[in-house]
């Protein structure tokens, strides 16, 4: 007989850990030290030239931030769309602090769950047609490998290229950062061998392509474009892209991480135009504001095609945290208050609104503000190049700067609009001279009235005082 060896004493000191409490508790100065030594200092740059590292947010609720000097701040960010319920939404608390209490499961990988049963049968009935095999991941990114993986398989070795479009972000992991059109973020990886790039909404390019190219199998688009600078196509493009798939045999995969979930006034922002994709994904605000979920979403016969049988039925599962209970119960819950509340509808109305009153600005500004454009509640405020919106005797010296000052202005304004009218909005990738504004689908006419009045009042400042109001706060 071997008796069980005792318990080893405990010999392992702890290391010098921050408490929850310390790190609520934590001041400006030791959250940049460490922002600093742990996690991107270059990031850090850029977030002094906007003063944004001068905040500590210490709680948030509904479409404010509150920072540690009590100061309210009206979110026209929304977390690039992922904040449709604002900040800490009452039903949302709710539902999970219930789960919570209940001590139900997270992680349930081995059995089937009933959560996330539950929540691909709701988002099955958000969709329009036979999208209605659900994936379910915890990023944009991760829904859209699904999505492009997926497409791929079911297209068949013979066709194996995939067309994505100029100015396109789908992602930054590996796979999608092949369709995602941005030298930053694919810097000096390796990409994907078998895309294809085209113009964004050129029919007469996808056209061609299709009919010269049989390897093409997969078109990826984002139906309006986040990080191109707020860009639609128009609804002829859509229903003739849905008929050549058709007539070619390719599969469209939608990307409405950004633009979907109501966002646009629509649950799906292609439903505009009377069109189904055969793929399609979500993120952002699937989760509520509270929880990391993402989803891809196809036609039966797709996802059959590539996943249909037992031995290819593994070949992309669920991965560990895709599902995870309270993840889905957050998201239950939010698709039935985004219906329950109207926020769609909502964003639909007052994001007209929005855009109707930023057009008067347009036409009160013409020589800064070069368009005003969206739907719902993701919009895009284009600027003129810098040296336009100066005074003329100004504009020969400064234009040959243009390029390298693109994105300048969309900072300043960013930076004192929350610095003098505790303000957030949000900028673009790809289009520097675009401010994006993606606020929760919450929002109402008085939060319009107080952003465009706060912008309207900033720019009656005119150019050269915003520069040089920018420029003290740089040196104080």
């Amino acid at each position: 007989m071997v008796s069980a060896p005792a318990l080893s004493p405990v010999t392992i000191a702890k290391p010098d850990l921050i408490s929850v409490e310390q790190a609520k508790a934590m001041d400006v100065a030791r959250m940049t030290d460490l922002f600093k030594a742990h996690l991107n200092p270059g990031q850090l740059h850029f977030m002094k030239l906007l003063g944004f590292h001068k905040i500590k947010i210490e709680r948030a609720d509904g479409m404010f931030y509150i920072d540690q000097n009590g100061r309210k701040i009206l979110d026209f960010f929304g977390g690039f769309g992922s904040l449709a319920f604002g900040h800490n939404h009452p039903r949302i608390l709710e539902a999970r602090k219930k789960f919570q209490e209940e001590k139900r499961q997270e992680i349930a990988i081995a059995f089937m769950s009933q959560y996330a049963a539950a929540l691909a049968h709701n988002i099955a009935k958000c969709s329009p047609g036979d999208l209605d095999m659900v994936f379910l991941g915890s990023s944009g990114s991760e829904a859209m490998e699904a999505a492009v993986k997926l497409a791929e398989r079911a297209a068949g070795p013979k066709r194996p290229k995939i067309v994505y479009a100029e100015n396109s972000f789908h992602g930054k992991t590996k796979g999608v950062l092949g369709i995602t059109d941005g030298q930053l973020y694919r810097a000096d990886f390796k990409m994907a061998q078998n895309t294809v790039r085209i113009p964004f909404a050129d029919i007469e390019a996808v056209e061609r392509l299709f009919r010269s190219d049989p390897e093409v199998g997969v078109i990826v688009l984002e139906t309006i474009q986040g990080g191109g600078g707020i860009i639609q196509a128009p609804a002829e493009y859509w229903q003739k892209l849905r008929a050549l798939c058709d007539q070619y045999g390719v599969l469209w995969v939608a990307d409405e991480v950004q633009c979907g979930y109501g966002r646009s006034g629509r649950f799906y922002a292609f439903e505009h135009y009377g069109v189904i994709p055969d793929v399609t994904a979500l993120a952002k605000s699937l989760g509520a504001g509270k929880a990391a979920v993402g989803a891809m979403i196809a036609r039966r016969e797709v996802y059959m095609k590539a996943y249909g049988t037992p031995k290819t039925a593994m070949i992309h599962a669920m991965a560990t945290f895709g599902g995870m209970g309270e993840a889905c119960v957050t998201s239950i819950e939010g698709l039935n208050v985004l219906y329950d509340e109207g926020l769609i509808d909502n964003a639909a109305v007052t994001g007209d609104y929005l855009l109707q009153r930023l057009q008067v600005l347009k036409d009160k500004y013409p020589k800064i503000i070069k368009d005003v454009r969206g739907r719902g509640f993701m919009v895009g405020l284009e600027f003129h190049d810098f040296s336009q919106t100066l005074p003329m005797v100004l504009r020969p010296i400064v234009s040959v700067l243009d390029d390298k000052l693109k994105g300048s202005l969309s900072g300043f304004v960013g930076a004192l609009l929350l610095r003098d009218y505790d303000v957030l909005v949000a900028f673009t990738e790809y289009n520097r001279n675009v401010i994006r504004l993606e606020p929760p689908l919450i929002c109402q006419r008085e939060h319009v009235d107080r952003f465009v009045d706060a912008f309207d009042s900033l720019l009656s400042r005119g150019i050269v005082s915003i520069v040089k109001d920018f420029v003290k706060s740089q040196v104080r």
